[in-house]
């Protein structure tokens, strides 16, 4: 498609050398680039900064566009990316004027007369909430909002963009209707009222009165999907505020006349608790600390066996918060630096400096007694019992792990809650560490190697973060020697081969228990650590000679398993075969940081619907029972 034939001969003529051709489409597209970066971020200021260093940015690259005709959505992508990787994570703090609600709109200087035409079409009090409104939204909300009522982009252009699949794309745009769907109607306005708003906010930061004039928004311009609708959760969180309206909005040729436009509607003061409200209620009894100390949160989206994110805040002399300082959520890994300001984003989550186990609230009395026999720690940690799903367990302590009086807060979802995303000043600076199949959330992977007179050869697709499971699942081939065959598709496990050569079938995740389960929530140095414990299987932990690398040995009856651990990358590197002193072996892992175009070569396996019957177990770390021959049956 070609979005603007006005750039094409400029374009082919900058590329060809041409600085006045360079200047002239510079001119030509800023105030299209500036119209879409301020509804982004809605700040004047940043906006100028972005606009200018995308403009750098396209002066730059420009020779490597390859089609003339895609090169606005190219410089859009370039803008979209410079702000994501400086803005995403700032906190908006700054609010509009009440008594100008456009204030900072960078269209009100650049386009003298703007203020009369838009005063014809509906009150400056009807503006100042639409823009009060949308600015209130979390920006990647923003964003989606942005490129498909006013780019008209489509979802798998807005996926690409956003580093994200279509389904996700899809969800993010319910969720963000329904954030400002309820951020208008708790300002007084009727759930239809969506439309007109975006349609008003389209018009207020149009580039021109001419693109004021050919916004137009559609319900099957926002539009997701049934699946999107069905996924999407999005926690309540109102606060009625008081509003007196008397304005007509024109949408398009049509006026649409409201109640609220009859007449003045005076709104009493409501306020209703906030997440944050309700925790700090729930905790008040139990934080008597005279001294600062620190709270832990563990949330268990799905339930306490599955998935767990965990926050760690610092508390002041007066029990209340000083400051987050790490937080593993469903989307990321983040450490604050409080005295130097500045937030870091990791590939790695928390592990023990010590080496010891991450011990969870909820661990079994098993579970946590064999731990402590192994790793020679007193269990010092109190427990509960809670079940289901939404739980989050809280609890104060002055050392890492060393908690005590717990409390239990039901909560649907609290990772869409900012309690649980970061707690830190909008002023520090953020530094991401991440290398690119972190920052993507997930992964293809490659098995190798050779163990005895086997080859092993396998592959898969594992996500990093609780988010990126739900979209992109985890699934795994191995195929061990010419005898058995393994998949495993996270909701069902096969094993072709074996001495029956039928197909066993087994609980899905099976064959990941002993490998690599980032997306869980703990570190890897845990995660098989902790899937030995469950079956009984001693280890011991050291750190090697090379930077940020741990070793991790499994001693079985007969065979002993050498983990090799990138800590900071929190990957599983290699895993090697001893049967007593003798080496029979080892399997490498490989990641890909760049996907490029293998999807073909890593299509997710099918099982296919006559493999039937009940789920079997296996007894100890299916790596374990391999090795030693122990062919399933």
């Amino acid at each position: 498609m070609n979005d603007n034939p006005d750039y094409n001969q400029l374009v082919i003529q900058a590329q060809l050398g041409d600085k006045e051709s360079i200047d002239s489409l510079a001119r030509l597209v800023r105030g299209r680039l500036c119209a879409y970066v301020y509804r982004v971020i809605l700040e004047k200021d940043s906006t100028e900064d972005v606009v200018q260093d995308s403009l750098i940015e396209m002066v730059k690259s420009l020779d490597k566009l390859e089609r003339a005709d895609r090169f606005w959505p190219w410089l859009r992508a370039i803008s979209s990316n410079i702000i994501r990787h400086r803005y995403y994570w700032k906190k908006q703090r700054k609010g509009i004027s009440m008594s100008d609600p456009t204030q900072g709109c960078w269209y009100q200087s650049d386009h003298k007369g703007s203020d009369t035409v838009l005063a014809e079409i509906v009150s400056r009090e009807l503006q100042q909430i639409v823009v009060v409104a949308i600015q209130a939204l979390k920006q990647q909300h923003r964003m989606v909002l942005v490129m498909r009522c006013y780019e008209q982009m489509q979802y798998c252009e807005i996926a690409e963009v956003m580093g994200r699949s279509e389904v996700g794309a899809r969800v993010l745009m319910s969720r963000a209707k329904k954030a400002l769907r309820k951020k208008l109607i708790s300002k007084g306005f009727g759930s239809k009222f969506l439309l007109s708003a975006l349609v008003l906010f389209g018009k207020m930061t149009a580039p021109s009165k001419a693109a004021a004039a050919e916004i137009s928004v559609t319900s099957s311009t926002i539009g997701a999907g049934a699946a999107a609708a069905l996924v999407t959760t999005v926690v309540s969180k109102t606060v009625v505020l008081s509003v007196t309206t008397a304005a007509v909005l024109a949408v398009g040729t049509e006026m649409v006349a409201r109640p609220w436009a009859e007449k003045a509607v005076s709104w009493g003061h409501q306020t209703t608790e906030t997440v944050r409200d309700k925790l700090t209620k729930a905790l008040s009894p139990s934080v008597p600390l005279s001294a600062p100390g620190r709270q832990f949160w563990y949330y268990y989206p799905v339930s306490v066996d599955g998935p767990v994110t965990m926050r760690m805040v610092e508390l002041g002399t007066d029990g209340k918060y000083s400051h987050c300082r790490w937080l593993q959520n469903g989307q990321a890994n983040y450490y604050f630096d409080k005295d130097r300001n500045i937030i870091y984003l990791n590939n790695h989550r928390r592990w023990h400096d010590d080496l010891s186990v991450w011990r969870l609230p909820t661990d079994s009395s098993v579970l946590r007694e064999f731990l402590s026999a192994v790793d020679g720690e007193s269990d010092q940690i109190e427990y509960v019992s809670a079940g289901g799903n939404g739980v989050l367990i809280i609890g104060t302590g002055k050392q890492d792990a060393k908690t005590s009086n717990w409390q239990i807060v039901r909560h649907r979802n609290l990772l869409e809650e900012e309690c649980f995303r970061y707690d830190w000043p909008g002023t520090a600076t953020i530094v991401d560490d991440r290398d690119l199949m972190h920052k993507r959330g997930w992964t293809y992977f490659t098995i190798s190697g050779r163990v005895g007179q086997e080859d092993i050869s396998g592959k898969g697709l594992i996500p990093f973060v609780y988010e990126s499971s739900k979209v992109h699942e985890p699934w795994l081939t191995i195929s061990w020697g010419g005898r058995i065959r393994i998949i495993d598709t996270n909701n069902q496990a096969c094993v072709f081969g074996g001495k029956s050569r039928l197909p066993a079938v087994y609980e899905g995740g099976t064959f990941f228990k002993g490998l690599l389960r980032p997306w869980t929530g703990l570190h890897t140095v845990d995660v098989i650590r902790r899937d030995a414990a469950e079956q009984r299987i001693r280890f011991e932990s050291r750190y090697t000679a090379g930077p940020g690398k741990a070793e991790v040995v499994l001693t079985g009856k007969k065979i002993k398993l050498v983990y090799t651990i990138d800590l900071n990358k929190d990957i599983i590197e290699s895993i090697g075969f001893w049967a007593e002193n003798n080496y029979l072996g080892e399997l490498t892992f490989s990641y890909l940081q760049d996907i490029g175009d293998v999807s073909s070569n890593f299509t997710s396996p099918r099982i296919e619907n006559d493999v039937k019957g009940p789920p079997q177990g296996i007894g100890k770390l299916w790596l374990v029972r391999v090795a030693e021959g122990r062919v399933f049956d």
